[in-house]
């Protein structure tokens, strides 16, 4: 799952993202509104995290833009207005949700959890699958032949990756853009490392091997006899 934050307070955004990131998301933040506004239209993020007072342009005019491109993505706005009249204007231009600072972190994890549930139209697929394969974004649950995988949330984001475009090579870089934030260092042999642990539980829940490694370059899910 991909979040992208919104908040020109770089204290409570390190604090916000770093909830999400232990939640299992990967998040992209933004500080200010024309920034975030470009974010938010050109990417494919599952929920959108805005603060209203931004600098450049602020949360009520971004939502409103956002609708008005059709662009559905379920935002939660972050307020610390109280009145009712701006948080109806937040809902009635298209926002989702709010919650009112201050919050607490279990408060906004709580409400995204929500809003993936009601399943947004967001054009995105909930359940994926490949082979004997499921993978279960909204109760974040992954199987196989029906055996539930008991993944960390790294391994559950490489699996849904793989998973989102079966026999597609997935490069490293990839990886470490979307499930580690590009926050280690490319060197590292970190993918590597989660990839050798979700094959490992993949082989004990029975079946033949799916990922195969593309020497040089990353990852791909696909049956061994599958023609390349």
């Amino acid at each position: 799952m991909r979040a992208l934050l919104v908040e020109d307070d770089p204290k409570l955004a390190g604090y916000v993202a770093q909830a999400l990131r232990e939640e299992g998301w990967a998040v992209d933040v933004a500080a200010t509104g024309p920034e975030g506004s470009l974010l938010a239209h050109t990417e494919p993020y599952d929920a959108v995290v805005l603060d209203v007072m931004l600098p450049g342009k602020n949360g009520f005019q971004i939502v409103a833009e956002l609708r008005a491109a059709g662009v559905r993505t379920p935002v939660l706005i972050l307020t610390a207005r109280d009145d009712t009249a701006s948080l109806v204007q937040s809902l009635d231009l298209g926002a989702d949700d709010y919650v009112t600072k201050p919050f607490t972190l279990e408060e906004v994890l709580a409400r995204l959890r929500a809003l993936t549930r009601r399943g947004a139209p967001t054009g995105r697929v909930e359940a994926l699958r490949y082979a004997d394969v499921e993978v279960d974004r909204l109760r974040h649950v992954a199987r196989r032949g029906g055996q539930v995988l008991p993944l960390t949330a790294r391994e559950f984001q490489i699996l849904e990756l793989l998973v989102s475009r079966p026999e597609q090579v997935v490069r490293r870089t990839e990886f470490l853009e979307k499930v580690w934030d590009l926050q280690v260092d490319p060197d590292s042999n970190v993918v590597d490392v989660h990839v050798g642990n979700l094959r490992r539980k993949l082989a004990e829940a029975g079946g033949p091997p799916l990922v195969q490694t593309v020497r040089g370059v990353g990852f791909v899910l696909r049956l061994a006899n599958t023609a390349t």
